[in-house]
């Protein structure tokens, strides 16, 4: 809970000075108030990353005895509140402020979890937010001034960059103070790019999902307290992720509506990239679903990603497109023309989009028992009921997309790009795109879409789709 002094940094404090001449304005000084330490320093040289060598020493999810395997379909209640007239239907719990609203009633904000639920979630979002913070550094690190400016970032864009990291040490302190003494730490990571764009690819992919995860479960919280301070973080990092595709020259919010994911899909995106965490870090309870790619993945770097679609375009997860495998003349970064410049940029519209209705994607996955995750201690799983591969289930925006899997052969199979529409003129395939290769069609809605993770076969990935 915030000390006095505390809630008085956050919102701005003044004090009276000396007393004013009759007639004049009081002369106003700032008021001095405690600074909250952070939980992390700022790293802003090379650190320890790659991939995970040692023996698990515990295997799996944390878990307790589920109550039941599949939720059940239960009808939404009759509502207790109907307006027919726009016209306020009960008395006002104090002038100006209708009746009704969770926390309206005067009683103080607990900002902690309430649930099971609520700190599993919380702690996913701060394994998301450490990992963020280590990111962003880690690329200023790594690639000299010369790599940076040759993929068109200046100094002033390397320093956003930098803001961004800082601002993680701002998530992760308050996420830090939301779950108290076990809250965990921050991990080694192993990262999949080997150039600029790929960095920046990966940053627009990693915080595209670190952003659809808290959507996901945001409006399930219990504690409505905390889940507001995770909104106001959470909208930051939704300015992050249009940034990076701005730096990555592709437009920048190609979509009316942002997607929500479940936390076991934000979670199977995220694990594989982290190597290791100290031995006592707390466990996630969440599903680590088997890997899926996309092997004709459309590339962001090329000019018309239809050529040589199969050349070294395969993502898996939330890998980056590489970005050293395509020919100079279909190099869009150093394309002049408008409609063909993927340079970093404010906005860029595609004359050749990158992926369109119809376009067949090649899907492969993974089994089900494989090591993955910090420490290589969680394992892949599919429940009973993903018994087969049957549907590619498209997320974007509000919809949920199934289409059925062709020509299914061994880990592989084909699905169609749907062509859907969130209302008319906003295609729902748009933007980065999830994929996840189910059992069964069940009917799901953005409020609900976690009932599908029982009949989730493989994924998602993460699919380039404008």
């Amino acid at each position: 809970m915030l000390s006095h002094a505390a809630a008085l940094s956050l919102f701005g404090a003044f004090a009276l000075a000396a007393p004013a001449p009759q007639g004049a304005l009081p002369t106003l000084s700032a008021m001095t108030a405690p600074i909250p330490p952070v939980r992390s320093s700022q790293v802003t040289g090379p650190t320890s990353h790659g991939p995970f060598s040692g023996t698990p020493t515990v295997l799996g999810a944390l878990s307790r005895p589920a109550t039941m395997m599949t939720l059940p379909n239960v009808p939404a209640p009759s509502p207790s509140y109907v307006n027919p007239n726009g016209l306020l239907q009960n008395d006002e719990t104090v002038p100006y402020q209708p009746a009704g609203g969770q926390g309206t009633n005067g009683t103080q904000p607990y900002y902690h979890p309430l649930s099971d639920f609520d700190y599993q979630s919380f702690t996913l979002a701060l394994y998301q937010e450490w990992i963020e913070l280590d990111l962003f550094h880690n690329g200023l690190a790594t690639f000299s001034v010369a790599d940076f400016e040759a993929a068109g970032l200046t100094a002033e864009d390397r320093f956003l960059i930098e803001f961004m990291a800082n601002q993680e040490v701002g998530h992760s302190t308050m996420i830090s103070n939301i779950l108290g003494a076990a809250a965990p730490a921050q991990c080694t990571y192993n990262y999949p790019f080997k150039t600029v764009r790929e960095f920046i690819d990966f940053n627009q992919r990693l915080t595209r999902f670190g952003e659809s995860g808290v959507y996901g479960f945001l409006g399930h919280l219990d504690s409505r307290a905390a889940a507001t301070l995770l909104l106001q973080a959470i909208t930051t990092e939704a300015r992050q992720q249009l940034i990076f595709r701005q730096f990555n020259g592709q437009f920048p919010m190609p979509v009316w509506f942002e997607v929500g994911i479940p936390q076991s899909w934000a979670w199977t995106l995220l694990a594989p990239y982290i190597s290791s965490c100290p031995a006592n870090n707390t466990r996630l309870a969440w599903q680590n679903f088997p890997s899926l790619t996309v092997l004709n993945e459309p590339n962001p770097n090329k000019i018309d990603p239809q050529i040589n679609p199969n050349v070294s375009s395969a993502v898996t997860g939330s890998d980056p497109s590489n970005s050293t495998v395509v020919a100079s003349s279909n190099y869009c970064p150093n394309a002049t023309a408008v409609g063909s410049d993927c340079s970093a940029a404010i906005s860029h519209n595609r004359t050749l989009p990158l992926s369109y209705p119809g376009r067949p994607i090649y899907l492969q996955w993974g089994n089900a028992g494989q090591a993955v995750g910090p420490n290589n201690s969680y394992v892949t799983s599919r429940s009973p009921t993903a018994d087969a591969p049957r549907y590619a289930m498209f997320v974007n925006q509000l919809n949920a997309t199934y289409v059925p899997l062709m020509n299914i052969s061994g880990n592989t199979g084909v699905a169609i790009q749907p062509n859907t529409s969130t209302f008319a003129g906003d295609p729902t395939i748009n933007g980065t795109s999830f994929i996840v290769v189910t059992s069964q069609n069940v009917y799901v809605t953005p409020f609900n879409l976690s009932n599908i993770n029982p009949f989730v076969f493989a994924g998602p990935v993460l699919y380039s789709s404008g």
